[in-house]
């Protein structure tokens, strides 16, 4: 009778996981998504986007205006928790432009190509890993804009942690990190006179 009333208890306990299933199903970005790093409304800014599900967050994803930044997110040691899945745009769909990406285009981040290395910037200003659901359209848009064809598993760490390499002035002219030092080295001499 014991043995009975713990397998009915068990098998009742697992249903229950079952129908606790979290959805895990793109979000549509709407006038008040931020992104998570920068805190900025995320229709206000070009280029393809990223939403990342975590583990009882249901319905309310992780939104980040550039995909590099997601794929960065991903790698990080201090997540709050679990990811689930990462959804992106894809570039290659009918109506996904670089000022509007679409709507109902998102694909899994797993199942993506994506093309790192290209002239295109993402929304933040730093370059992009554009993403693609089919190789071919990866692979017309690297011959238009350069870079290379890479799925998420290819991405090497510094590929999306290191800082951006083409920081731009107020003229819009690169920026390379000698530069910056300097004028840090020259603001901490301005501090001690």
């Amino acid at each position: 009778m014991r043995r009975a009333l713990f397998f009915a208890l068990a098998l009742s306990l697992s249903a229950c996981r079952q129908d606790a299933a979290q959805d895990l199903s793109p979000v549509e970005i709407s006038a008040e998504t931020l992104g998570h790093f920068c805190q900025m409304n995320l229709l206000e800014h070009e280029g393809p986007k990223a939403q990342v599900h975590l583990e009882g967050l249901e319905g309310t994803p992780l939104f980040f205006s550039q995909v590099r930044d997601a794929i960065a997110y991903q790698r990080l040691p201090e997540q709050s928790h679990p990811i689930l899945a990462i959804h992106v745009n894809d570039m290659g769909a009918p109506d996904a432009t670089w000022q509007d990406p679409g709507r109902g285009n998102w694909i899994d981040a797993e199942d993506a190509f994506f093309v790192l290395g290209s002239a295109r910037e993402g929304a933040m200003g730093a370059p992009e890993a554009v993403p693609f659901s089919s190789r071919q359209d990866a692979l017309a848009f690297a011959a238009q804009e350069g870079g290379e064809v890479l799925q998420l598993a290819g991405i090497t760490d510094d590929q999306v942690l290191a800082p951006a390499q083409r920081a731009h002035d107020a003229g819009g002219h690169a920026q390379d990190d000698t530069d910056f030092e300097d004028r840090l080295r020259s603001l901490s001499r301005q501090e001690k006179d």
